[in-house]
């Protein structure tokens, strides 16, 4: 039984043309002294694709903001499309997943500031205040409370 032909979320070549023709809309609006055109949708799709196939990489894969992560990619994919030269390099889905990948790298940097910001916040007022805990909701144990109390200040000694 001959194996079968494993096909690409993102065709290279018609990304490559896409690309192309896009630059060349670019181009004449410039001549023409008008507003740069839209991308197409062909373009979008094929941005969501990379940056949620690569959201699915076991690096990226447990984060709780993975669709902030895609949205920052797309996004700069389309801030970064006319920096793509086709007379340089002919494999538009590897530079576009590179540049996807970086941003997946930078909103994590982003939320990890985050979370130390509010760890910093949750040890400088004080546990108590922050975290009051109320047995009738926890079901009469405040176990998870000293969990959570217990993790804070094991990170900040650290």
């Amino acid at each position: 039984m001959p194996k079968k032909k494993s096909e690409h979320y993102v065709n290279n070549k018609e990304f490559l043309e896409a690309l192309i023709v896009y630059r060349e809309k670019v181009e004449n609006a410039k001549e023409n002294e008008l507003p740069k055109p839209r991308i197409t949708n062909y373009l979008g799709e094929c941005f969501l694709k990379i940056a949620t196939h690569l959201s699915y990489k076991p690096n990226f894969v447990n984060y709780m903001f993975r669709e902030d992560m895609i949205s920052d990619g797309i996004e700069n994919c389309v801030q970064y499309i006319y920096n793509f030269d086709p007379a340089k390099s002919r494999n538009p889905f590897a530079y576009f997943t590179q540049i996807v990948h970086y941003a997946f790298l930078r909103r994590i940097q982003k939320e990890k500031k985050q979370l130390d910001i509010k760890t910093k916040i949750i040890e400088k007022t004080g546990y108590d205040e922050v975290m009051t805990v109320d047995d009738s909701a926890m079901s009469g144990s405040s176990s998870d409370y000293n969990t959570i109390k217990d993790n804070i200040v094991y990170k900040t000694n650290r």
